[in-house]
């Protein structure tokens, strides 16, 4: 392992172990690699978790979610998924409409003004990831995926 990590987080200490410095990395990491994301929403007044949301009620098309299932699907786990979809059915983005079978599941579908956001945001957003890993060839992030699969699969079991 290299000492790369060990001077940008100004430890003086050596990691407990291997396993440790490769979590660090991989938090710091991802820490580095969405701030250009990050940037790009907070243009548009959304937190990243919000955008997240949209994605996902873009990509379902026509169909309402159960609110579960999104959480389910969001790339980081937001305890507090109701107050991210107050504020996006407050700016007129989502709306959430109860289920005919149950009534106590709540659905939620995005909108057109959601969509029309989220098509101006398509394109800086590609612009941030080519930024943030342009500089790697096709076969290294392919390599790279494969890891990062192989550890959140262990890591959940």
């Amino acid at each position: 392992m290299t000492d790369k990590l060990k001077r940008e987080l100004k430890q003086r200490r050596p990691f407990s172990s291997v396993q440790e410095e490769v979590v660090l990395s991989a938090v710091r990491t991802a820490d580095v690699l969405v701030q250009p994301f990050a940037e790009v929403v907070r243009g548009a007044n959304l937190s990243l978790a919000q955008y997240n949301i949209l994605r996902i009620l873009r990509g379902a098309g026509e169909e309402a979610l159960p609110c579960g299932e999104i959480g389910e699907r969001m790339v980081s786990r937001d305890p507090d998924l109701t107050r991210l979809l107050d504020r996006l059915e407050g700016r007129g983005f989502i709306e959430r409409m109860r289920g005919t079978a149950d009534r106590r599941k709540v659905l939620a579908k995005i909108t057109k003004d959601g969509l029309q956001l989220l098509a101006t945001l398509d394109e800086p957003i590609r612009d941030a990831a080519k930024r943030a890993l342009g500089h790697m060839s096709a076969a290294r992030l392919n390599e790279l995926a494969v890891l990062l699969d192989e550890a959140r699969a262990r890591a959940a079991e």
